[in-house]
């Protein structure tokens, strides 16, 4: 089978940054050259500037035992007191660190020197529990400031987190809290969540519930608890604990051990896997390199000046890497929101970036296209001029939803970053530089200094300019993964074997490199469609769709067909106002017309649906398997991990 995937998609609109804000930025092009002509070098000098080490290393990489990398490995540091500890030492401990909005309206302003002496203290509680290297703690929090303290509190202990997204069911929390053998679990009674406080204290209680005969050991000891919601909660004497009694009760004297920079620092599982979870390790000090030196450069971070809104929620990577320790790492001042975009009201996002001044903001793609859904009438109601540099992250960006964020959020003259990363890479590896990159809308564009990137075919050889292929890391990065938790071989077989004859990472993400050379993602090699002998890769369908004035978002997948082996099938939600104006069959049969005017004939959709909503998960990935159970026909899968469970049975119905 060829991995050549063609490639029917032109986009020519350019923007380069403006000279004024070029000259002011963080990152310049002589980044490239530097890491290009000595790559660990480079790295060296970023562990070295970016962070405090207590035992400076004099090895940068160890790669002799391939695909086990050690970053850094004969030095030592504490990840807390870097993001923490130093600032307050530095003079900075006035600095807000966190703008805390509750979805209710209430707010916190949580200094350096604050967030310090509460994870100190919380650190002292820990120890208390009998927490120390190396053990596992699992957090299932909201949004909220303790979620971070949290974290950290665990990393100064040198010991390792779990966080589980708060969304999940009391199954998943217990497969993760087994698989990692957490032995302790820090939780709220609740979070506020569209205007009503979601439970978690109770899916706690499910997940440790009585396993007699299940041969499931309880690792478990302690569960702590903070009081969120207000809710009435279950206790079970001796090993709940809460909070508010525990942590300001507990020292503000707390040294910071330093410990080998590949110490474990988390655990985090990836969702939507069947069977059993997958839970990706990542170390220390190439982590922490890598995270501070791209949450700076990729978002030209002036710490003392600017205000940064990341709204991913800590349960996935991003907001691991690009709010608990990027961002702390570097000094910022930023904004944590517990809620959705759209409670209490659809302009909630705007009022917080009007509220708080927010500079930077780095959101996803579906977010962005629910807000063109609604119409730019919302957000012309706030006053949206302190953002200076836009990012989007978590799948490939279509170029009219680019295009869309840059006018209307950012006024048609601020920069859009369009991050390429994953769980397992653990920081930024795609990514122009706002200062120095002419953007194209849609694509990615180019590696990050001192990330090495190609597109290859299926025997791993470059494809070549123009073409389309298989996305893989060439050299080792500091934030790589360092394997998947109690099972090397899974990580030899899930990321390295495809291409282990040339030592390459395969991320399962096809990619087409333009005239340019820049890189443009085509989604997940799953989601590329064989349609008459063509490769035809779903992303650029979709971003035909969404081009189009009357689609606000679309899905689309290959369903198994007689004559052509895979047809195209389209679910698309229209923008309101034209579902008033057009019939459902004049809107299909014009869409279907479109595509093929857009890419061609070979990628006209067989069928077009009409929907309301799409599957997605609590962190907006589009589920596309359920979609092609329902275009083949099929029985619809696992819908636990969506955000609404409902959706599909009324997708279902739309079909029928």
């Amino acid at each position: 089978m060829t991995s050549q995937i063609d490639h029917l998609l032109n986009e020519t609109r350019r923007f380069a940054p403006s000279a004024e804000f070029a000259e002011n930025a963080v990152a310049s092009g002589e980044l490239y050259a530097e890491a290009g002509a000595d790559r660990e070098a480079f790295w060296g000098r970023q562990a070295r500037e970016l962070l405090d080490w207590q035992t400076p290393f004099t090895q940068v990489l160890d790669w002799t035992n391939p695909p086990f990398a050690q970053w850094f490995a004969d030095g030592t540091l504490n990840v807390a007191y870097n993001c923490l500890d130093r600032h307050v030492a530095a003079g900075n401990g006035d600095r807000v660190a966190l703008l805390w909005e509750g979805e209710p309206g209430d707010e916190r302003r949580i200094t350096y020197a604050e967030l310090t002496d509460e994870v100190k203290r919380l650190a002292n509680v820990l120890t208390g529990l009998g927490i120390v290297a190396g053990d596992r703690v699992a957090i299932y929090l909201p949004m909220i400031p303790e979620a971070i303290a949290a974290m950290l509190a665990v990393a100064r202990l040198g010991a390792i987190h779990s966080v589980v997204f708060g969304g999940f069911s009391a199954d998943s929390l217990r497969s993760r809290i087994d698989d990692a053998g957490a032995k302790l679990v820090i939780t709220a009674d609740g979070g506020y969540r569209k205007g009503k406080v979601s439970a978690l204290k109770p899916a706690v209680d499910l997940a440790l519930a009585d396993r007699n005969g299940s041969g499931v050991q309880e690792t478990v000891e302690h569960v702590l608890v903070v009081r969120r919601g207000g809710n009435d909660v279950d206790w079970t004497e001796g090993r709940d604990i809460w909070w508010h009694d525990a942590v300001p009760a507990a020292s503000a004297e707390h040294e910071a051990e330093a410990f080998p920079a590949e110490n474990p620092l988390f655990i985090l599982y990836t969702s939507g896997t069947t069977g059993k979870p997958k839970g990706i390790l990542h170390t220390s000090g190439g982590y922490l390199t890598q995270v501070a030196a791209t949450h700076r450069n990729v978002f030209d971070l002036h710490p003392e000046s600017d205000v940064y809104w990341c709204t991913a929620d800590v349960g996935w990577i991003t907001g691991h890497s690009y709010v608990a320790y990027g961002p702390l790492a570097n000094g910022a001042t930023q904004v944590l929101y517990e809620g959705t975009p759209d409670s209490p009201h659809p302009g909630r996002w705007w009022e917080i970036i009007q509220k708080y001044g927010v500079t930077i903001f780095y959101t996803a793609p579906t977010a962005i296209r629910s807000f063109m859904k609604i119409g730019r009438q919302v957000p012309a109601q706030f006053d949206l001029t302190s953002l200076r540099v836009l990012g989007s992250v978590g799948e490939p960006i279509n170029p009219e939803a680019w295009v869309w964020y840059r006018s209307v959020i950012g006024a048609d003259r601020t920069p859009i970053v369009d991050t390429w990363w994953q769980t397992e890479t653990g920081a930024i590896m795609i990514s122009a530089l706002p200062g120095v990159t002419e953007t194209k809308p849609g694509s990615a564009q180019v590696p990050q200094p001192g990330i090495t990137i190609d597109v290859v075919d299926e025997s791993g050889t470059h494809v070549g300019n123009g073409n389309g292929g298989l996305l893989v890391v060439t050299e080792p990065w500091p934030s790589m993964l360092r394997g998947i938790w109690g099972d090397p071989e899974r990580f030899v077989e899930t990321y390295w074997e495809k291409f282990a004859d040339r030592g390459y990472y395969f991320a399962g993400d096809g990619a087409r490199l333009d005239e340019d050379g820049d890189i443009w993602l085509l989604g997940r090699v799953d989601d590329v469609m064989n349609v008459s002998g063509h490769r035809l890769s779903t992303a650029e369908i979709e971003s035909a769709l969404v081009a189009n004035e009357a689609v606000a978002e679309a899905a689309v997948v290959g369903a198994s067909d007689e004559t052509t082996g895979q047809a195209v099938v389209a679910f698309v939600i229209i923008k309101e106002n034209y579902l008033k104006q057009h019939s459902p069959e004049g809107l299909v049969s014009s869409l279907r017309g479109w595509v093929g005017e857009q890419i061609g004939p070979i990628a006209r959709p067989r069928d077009v649906y009409i929907v309301g909503e799409l599957p997605k998960t609590r962190s907006g990935k589009i589920m596309r398997r359920l979609l092609r159970d329902v275009a083949e026909g099929r029985e619809v899968g696992d819908t636990t991990t969506l955000a609404d469970t409902m959706v599909m049975s009324v997708i279902s119905a739309q079909v029928k």
